[in-house]
Parts: structure tokens; sequence; C-alpha cells
């Protein structure tokens, strides 16, 4: 199939144009679990527990929602300093 034709079935929206490719390989960008150790003040893993169990998730899940949280505001308001 020419590119011109796979643009126009995106264009038009006339099918799904994802069977046109091969998607078994397909890896997201700095998505593979890289491990990293933390040492935690006693008072910090209980509060980490008590959160968790709060709302029913591992300690882990809890850190890294946190963490990614905290993590996509800084870049927000990086990209909006970098535009002004």
């Amino acid at each position: 199939m020419k590119a011109s034709e796979l643009d126009k079935i995106f264009d038009d929206n006339q099918e799904d144009i994802l069977e046109y490719f091969d998607t078994s390989k397909i890896k997201m960008i700095n998505e593979e679990p890289k491990r990293v150790n933390i040492d935690f003040p006693s008072w910090m893993v209980q509060s980490l527990d008590k959160e968790a169990k709060h709302i029913g998730v591992s300690r882990q899940a809890v850190i890294k929602m946190w963490l990614a949280e905290r993590l996509q505001s800084l870049n927000t308001l990086n990209s909006k300093a970098a535009n002004i």
C-alpha cells in the first residue's frame, strides 16, 4: 500500500489503520522499569502504608503515583516558564 492510500484511509476515517502495521514490537520510550532503592525514615513508611491501605494499593504504587503527579506538575510549570 502506498503512503498516500494510507493517508486517505486515515483522513477519511474509513477504518482502523492499525491493521496495516506490525504492532508486535512496539515499545514505549523510557518505559522500561529501573530499580531504585530509597531509604525512608520509619514515620514516612508508616504514613505511606497508611495511605496505601486507605486507597487499596501497595506502598510502591503510592510512591509512584505521587512522584508521577509531582513530576508532571513540574514539567507543566517548566513548559509554561519556557514559553514566557
